[in-house]
């Protein structure tokens, strides 16, 4: 039996751990050709884990993005499907937060969403097919406390989706957004710490939660799966929340 996304060929950005590992391995699970994307040299383990393609890429470069597209095209023949998730967590409260954490954070969480979907759209555009999906935050549909910056950005990522999603549309293009609570990811460790007290201080991310746990990165995977296969073919300019009620 065919998998659900079998022969399309999707590129993972921010794929060398965590949820975009996650998504690259179950993509690959699902019969798609993945090309794995980051800055961090563990990304090419991973392409070797799911028989994909391995390729350093700044997300926050346009040079970066255009030789990506070109290596994927001339490799494959085709850019069937993108997922942006590469990202930065920084903590910062307004009054806190430098003009240069601030411009980073926008840079790879904003700026670098903008520039796949404008890089990856013009090569989906002859093809008259193809589905973008790019992952925000629930930070991107509710205010953050002491992360500004960061929320700013998923913001972002939220808004422009939806206009990416008016403008493809009549090209074959689809383009959703993708919503995670509290996930399970190294970026969570990085943010609660180890040692003692890290797993209450995991908890009680998402105590005011219906749904009271960390969420697996495969949870969010299997929602950006649906999103790139013909099962969602009449879903875009869409929010999809994976956050156990967080924003309920």
């Amino acid at each position: 039996m065919p998998g659900r996304v079998e022969g399309k060929v999707v590129i993972v950005t921010g794929a060398a751990r965590g949820q975009g590992a996650s998504e690259a391995r179950l993509l690959a699970a699902e019969g798609a050709t993945v090309v794995v994307t980051d800055v961090l040299a563990e990304g090419e383990g991973v392409a070797a884990e799911v028989g994909g393609t391995w390729v350093h890429h700044d997300v926050a470069s346009a040079s970066s993005w255009a030789a990506l597209v070109e290596a994927v095209v001339t490799g494959h023949g085709r850019i069937d499907g993108l997922v942006n998730n590469a990202g930065i967590y920084k903590v910062g409260r307004l009054l806190d937060t430098t003009e240069d954490d601030y411009r980073r954070i926008v840079d790879v969480n904003q700026v670098g969403v903008f520039l796949g979907m404008q890089a990856v759209a013009a090569a989906m555009v002859p093809n008259q097919a193809g589905s973008i999906v790019n992952i925000s935050s629930v930070a991107g549909i509710r205010g953050i406390n002491g992360a500004l910056a960061y929320g700013a950005s998923k913001f972002a990522v939220t808004g422009m989706t939806k206009s990416a999603a008016l403008e493809l549309g009549r090209f074959g293009i689809r383009a959703n957004s993708v919503h995670p609570g509290v996930i399970d990811t190294p970026m969570i460790t990085d943010l609660a710490g180890d040692g003692p007290g890290a797993e209450e201080r995991a908890n009680k991310m998402v105590r005011h939660a219906p749904i009271r746990r960390l969420a697996h990165a495969d949870e969010v995977g299997n929602v950006v799966v649906f999103l790139l296969s013909d099962e969602s073919s009449f879903c875009t300019g869409a929010e999809f929340v994976v956050d156990g009620g967080l924003s309920i």
